[in-house]
């Protein structure tokens, strides 16, 4: 989320005690979905979210529409940052921008390693995302021992890692295209650009009725819909130190919807799912180690290291308060994947079997992480602390 938004107007306790709730409801609502679909009112559960409404099934519209306000606001936060936050200064940049380079790069390759010529090799994307509401969660829980540098380089780098995470969907998860379709989707984007920059619109009911068309064309084009969520955002009018323009508005606005709405209800429909007596068989699979060495392994290898190199070569420095102990710490955050990485998880597979089986080992490699990460961090803020008494 924002930064300046965190270190300003809103305190960073505040910020890190809502993503904490928001944690903690996702993580309320996976027990409950699970418990319910594997109860003997399972059939019915399940059958809720197949239930058509329309076209599409109840999950359908949740992963398709609902969570295009979800990367809406990604993509608000996203321009927020490139504007005023972490990434408007490009040598403070370097540091998140190159983990989360590492922390998408090192977990895909990993996966390709094990995977590549099978039928699951589309699964690369799965271990690249990190969930910012679960990371934060878990790095709340070690209260003010935690460095707000350290907090700070974790949400910048969640943030740069949700843009790599739409350019892949973007790229690698677009199957067959609809070149009307993605023309009037593309040429509404245009069209609600020049409304912002040409013609300074600062009504917001043009940009409401021109997101929903783009949404629709998009969703007809063959690109994933929620991608016109991220364009969208890219079109609100913002101004630098003004916390009354449009964007920020929005991202206000929208901020608590998507944590305790649209993210509550992606998690119940989409870890809706029976887990069979010989679930653990899974994992001896390329695709469920591919997923559980990605992020378990490969998140934070790829972010230490990308980082320790950014540092080496003189393209960034350590900010003050970080250690590269503590950064390792962010980095084992990192391998918590859920949202991102389910979402990717439904775009990369058509079967049943791939997809709760590849959810399955999401949830195992977010739980590790999140075990490993804070137990790490507990270790290092703990023996840091005691050092700096002695001293």
């Amino acid at each position: 989320m924002r930064i300046n938004q965190i270190l300003s107007g809103r305190t960073l306790k505040g910020f890190m005690e809502s993503e904490k709730s928001g944690g903690l409801v996702l993580i309320v609502c996976t027990l409950i979905s699970l418990l319910l679909a594997n109860s003997s009112i399972g059939q019915n559960y399940l059958a809720l979210w197949d239930f058509h409404l329309g076209t599409h099934s109840i999950a359908h519209w949740i992963n398709d529409g609902l969570m295009a306000i979800f990367f809406l606001l990604v993509g608000l936060e996203l321009i927020q940052e490139i504007y005023e936050g972490e990434l408007s200064n490009v040598k403070r940049a370097m540091l998140p921008i190159s983990g989360a380079l590492g922390g998408m790069l090192i977990p895909a390759g990993i996966y390709m390693f094990l995977n590549y010529g099978t039928p699951t090799q589309s699964g690369f994307g799965i271990p690249m995302a990190t969930d910012i509401a679960f990371a934060l969660g878990i790095l709340s829980l070690l209260g003010n021992r935690v460095p707000t540098s350290l907090k700070v380089f974790l949400t910048a780098l969640a943030v740069i890692d949700d843009l790599g995470a739409i350019i892949v969907i973007a790229i690698f998860y677009t199957t067959s295209l609809s070149w009307i379709s993605l023309g009037i989707a593309l040429g509404m984007f245009v069209l609600l650009l020049l409304l912002n920059k040409k013609f300074h619109v600062n009504n917001m009911i043009p940009y409401i009725i021109g997101g929903i068309i783009m949404w629709y064309f998009m969703l007809n084009s063959g690109v994933h819909a929620t991608i016109a969520g991220v364009l969208l955002a890219i079109t609100i009018p913002f101004r630098k130190k003004d916390e009354k323009c449009m964007s920020n508005r929005w991202q206000h606005f929208l901020h608590y919807p998507v944590a305790f709405f649209v993210l509550p209800l992606f998690a119940l429909a989409n870890t809706a799912m029976i887990i069979e007596g010989n679930w653990d068989q899974s994992i001896g699979e390329p695709f469920a180690l591919g997923i559980l060495f990605g992020l378990i392994v490969g998140k934070p290898i790829g972010i230490t290291l990308f980082s320790f190199i950014s540092v080496k070569t003189g393209l960034c420095s350590l900010p003050r308060g970080i250690k590269w102990k503590g950064l390792l710490g962010a980095g084992m955050l990192g391998g918590i994947g859920f949202t991102m990485s389910i979402f990717i998880t439904l775009l990369a597979f058509n079967d049943a079997h791939h997809i709760n089986e590849s959810k399955l080992m999401i949830l195992l490699a977010s739980l590790a992480s999140g075990i490993i990460g804070y137990t790490w961090l507990n270790y290092v803020l703990k023996k840091e602390k005691i050092k700096n008494i002695e001293d």
